[in-house]
């Protein structure tokens, strides 16, 4: 659920110890979590359609605590009164970013505390009323998607994206497993196609989004104040509305899908019954793609790797997104037990040296036993419970 460009993060040292300079790092990652403006996220209501616009563009879009608790009741609030509204659409500010996920310096920084749990806990809840909403729910895809961008648009009625849309979940590289309902929609994309993009964080890109079945519709980025004026005009009209728009829309239409070449070997190569299974096929395949696929995995946490395997597999027998949620809940509280999510954080995020030292090291040194704990029951009182 966070997000994952480097740039966006300032230095910072995870504490090690509780003192007091460990104390003013979380109060202060607390307040900047739960503090925020109203003009972090614009709330409006206009023609029977409520409008959210997330307005962190110089964080591209991150979610705040605060953003979620105030997104909750008002989804809420708009779902009772149905005769007001009729319809939800959910952007982001500045052209960059739908929403690339959460504040992880905020979130690391507390390491095992109340905010970081809370965080998740109530994340969770949002992304699951968004995929259960009665009334129709549109996430405007322009930009990143990443991470909480991805729970709070891809559980949503219709996700439209554009030319400028970029969707991935790269948490195996930070030591993290693909959330925010990661365990629901993925393995319901074609073939193997969830478990390719789960495992690696493969980078999706405009009209491949569509093809991929992550968005329902696209709308070139030029037409999207049409498309907003139309849909605030005739909120009753959503499907025709933007089954035309899709139909107009240019931006790779001359192309197919840019995996459609390699979708064979994902589905024979990412079928595979375990992650270390998946590495051997990749090797003996002998092509670009392939060894590309397999440097990508080596980077990753060998325990990301295969407790989002298990995630990927297990979600695809679970009926519905609460259940996938309820388990999610327990892989990331423990991940953030763990270190790998820290040290992740480290290499990648604050001292930028790409060279995370994970434990266990390699995918063969990650047990059964270890690959479990994260699965098991938490406390009566820790359980998410949707």
């Amino acid at each position: 659920m966070l997000f994952f460009l480097h740039i966006f993060f300032r230095k910072a040292r995870i504490p090690k110890m509780f003192n007091y300079r460990k104390l003013v790092q979380s109060n202060k990652a607390f307040r900047r979590l739960m503090s925020t403006t109203t003009e972090e996220l614009i709330i409006q209501e206009k023609n029977n359609v409520g409008l959210i616009t997330l307005n962190r563009p110089k964080a591209l879009n991150a979610l705040t605590l605060s953003m979620i608790h105030s997104m909750h009741p008002k989804l809420e609030q708009w779902e009772k009164e149905t005769n007001s509204v009729k319809l939800v659409l959910v952007k982001g500010a500045g052209g960059k970013a739908y929403c690339s996920g959460g504040d992880i310096r905020a979130i690391t920084q507390e390491r095992g505390g109340s905010m970081q749990k809370q965080f998740f806990r109530d994340e969770y809840k949002l992304d699951h009323l968004i995929g259960t909403l009665k009334i129709p729910y549109v996430a405007l895809l322009n930009g990143i998607v990443m991470g909480g961008g991805v729970g709070i648009s891809v559980h949503g009625t219709y996700r439209i994206c554009t030319e400028n849309t970029m969707f991935a979940m790269p948490e195996t590289g930070i030591g993290l497993v693909p959330d925010v309902g990661g365990a629901y929609f993925l393995p319901r994309l074609n073939g193997s196609l969830g478990m390719f993009l789960g495992l690696t964080g493969h980078r999706v890109k405009g009209r491949d989004c569509l093809h991929a079945g992550i968005a329902t519709h696209s709308v070139d980025t030029e037409a999207i104040p049409d498309l907003e004026k139309e849909i605030l005009n005739n909120p009753e009209d959503i499907d025709t509305i933007l089954t035309e728009f899709t139909e107009k829309s240019n931006f790779g239409k001359d192309k197919g899908f840019s995996l459609d070449e390699n979708m064979k070997s994902i589905n024979s190569i990412f079928s595979a019954g375990s992650v270390e299974e998946i590495m051997s096929r990749l090797g003996d395949d002998g092509t670009e793609f392939s060894a590309k696929t397999l440097k990508t995995l080596k980077r990753a946490s060998p325990s990301s790797l295969k407790v989002a395997f298990r995630q990927i597999t297990e979600g695809k027998r679970l009926n519905t997104l609460a259940e996938c949620l309820n388990m999610e809940h327990r892989l990331v509280t423990r991940c953030c037990e763990n270190d790998d999510f820290y040290e992740g954080v480290r290499a990648l995020l604050i001292d930028r040296d790409n060279k995370p030292k994970w434990n266990p090291a390699t995918v063969e040194e990650v047990s059964a036993e270890l690959v479990d704990s994260y699965f098991k029951e938490l406390p009566a009182d820790q359980e998410l419970n949707l």
